[in-house]
């Protein structure tokens, strides 16, 4: 990839995130923006199109030309007409929602491969919150009896950042709660927790803290924590492998 991937752990289209998303739009090499609020549709009718104009006037105020691709189901996201708009962007921002519904509805679609064209052109594709997990190597499954992440289950996501599990809103979860969560993740794999009001952006390798906020690496039982303008060296490790005894259908 020669583009940029922005993690965003909570706060999209607000204030606090101008001076960031300023940036990205340096990084993006042009002023198209598209936003995706395909994420939230599972949150009922009305609020993929209010984080759809939240986004739109957020980025028009930084003087891009954004708009809102309603991609919102699986359905939507084999439109052809809808993959070109996408692909015509410099910068992808994907809002937040549920992590599983995003991937289940962009995976093997032409409005997933007009994304990954953005990156090989060298724009900009960023998530926040949902929209930031589906880019490490696995999101936690969903136990559909109960409607919350299930300690131990697992399934893949889009591995745009290789063997990296992503948890948004890192501050405002307690820590008991990220150990049983996210404790048990696949073997291999690193833990990278963003504050909200913080986005870990990278570019070749790099990746450097914007914002507000912290972003925490944990490998194993190594704790590194790393604030707006240091780079953060992303862990490696072993190939990533998933027991499907603990998949939750």
């Amino acid at each position: 990839m020669v583009g940029t991937i922005a993690l965003v752990g909570a706060g999209e289209f607000l204030d606090t995130m101008r001076a960031v998303d300023r940036a990205l739009l340096e990084m993006a090499g042009g002023s198209r923006v598209v936003v995706l609020p395909t994420a939230s549709a599972p949150d009922g009718p009305g609020v993929p199109e209010r984080w759809a104009q939240m986004g739109v006037e957020h980025f028009n105020r930084l003087g891009a030309q954004t708009e809102a691709v309603m991609a919102l189901d699986r359905t939507a996201c084999f439109d052809p007409t809808l993959a070109e708009r996408v692909r015509a962007a410099n910068l992808v921002y994907f809002s937040g929602g549920k992590p599983d519904y995003l991937y289940s509805s962009l995976v093997e679609t032409p409005v997933w491969a007009a994304v990954r064209a953005v990156l090989e052109c060298g724009g900009v594709v960023a998530g926040c919150s949902a929209g930031a997990m589906i880019m490490g190597s696995h999101v936690p499954a969903f136990a559909k009896h109960l409607g919350v992440p299930w300690a131990g289950g697992w399934q893949p996501a889009f591995g745009l950042v290789p063997q990296g599990i992503i948890v948004p809103h890192y501050n405002e979860l307690p820590e008991i709660l990220v150990r049983v969560v996210f404790g048990r993740r696949p073997p291999g794999s690193f833990l990278i927790g963003v504050d909200a009001h913080t986005a870990l952006v990278g570019t070749d390798g790099r990746w450097k803290v914007m914002g507000a906020g912290r972003v925490t690496l944990r490998q194993g039982r190594e704790v590194k924590r790393y604030t707006h303008g240091q780079t953060a060296p992303l862990p490696t490790g072993s190939k990533v492998t998933v027991d499907p005894s603990v998949q939750i259908e």
